[in-house]
């Protein structure tokens, strides 16, 4: 599953917020629901949430910084999730990390200049037995070298 950024449209997400406005407590599923729909929860998404919610615009913004898992920006056609939890350090997942670093040009937390790739942390894959682990666009990979990180990322190109 890629990442397919969309371009934000204010009328798509008040019908994805009026979807959902009605759950109790609808603030997470609607920024969930705009995620999914967008890629990424866009600033012009606050106000509208915080109005239908009657809550705050600090109050949504709060809760849109807090977890780490929302985007403010729209991601690469690829996500890689490199784990960073202590398996995969202790399997050498930071060497792997200053590969991916090096080979894509763009820090973990960043997208490439060409948007073929954002690359993520994340702090545990459920794949410690076969660590260092990585999960790219939602399939998890484990004992990934730099070698095998390298065919990952040239076998996404070649489909492009």
């Amino acid at each position: 599953m890629s990442a397919t950024a969309e371009t934000w449209d204010a009328d798509r997400a008040l019908t994805r917020i009026r979807e959902l406005e009605h759950l109790p407590g609808a603030l997470l599923p609607i920024l969930h629901a705009l995620q999914e729909e967008f890629g990424y929860i866009d600033s012009a998404a606050v106000p509208l949430v915080a109005d239908a919610l009657n809550l705050s615009h600090a109050e949504v913004h709060g809760v849109i910084s807090f977890y780490h898992d929302f985007r403010h920006a729209p991601p690469g056609r690829h996500i890689l999730r490199i784990c960073r939890a202590e398996a995969c350090q202790a399997m050498g997942c930071e060497a792997l990390v200053q590969h991916v670093e090096k080979r894509l040009g763009a820090k973990v937390g960043e997208t490439t200049h060409d948007r073929s790739f954002t690359i993520e942390p994340v702090y545990c894959l459920g794949n410690c037995a076969l660590s260092p682990s990585v999960m790219l666009d939602g399939h998890p990979y484990g004992r990934v070298s730099p070698e095998v990180a390298d065919f990952l990322i040239d076998d996404l190109r070649r489909r492009q």
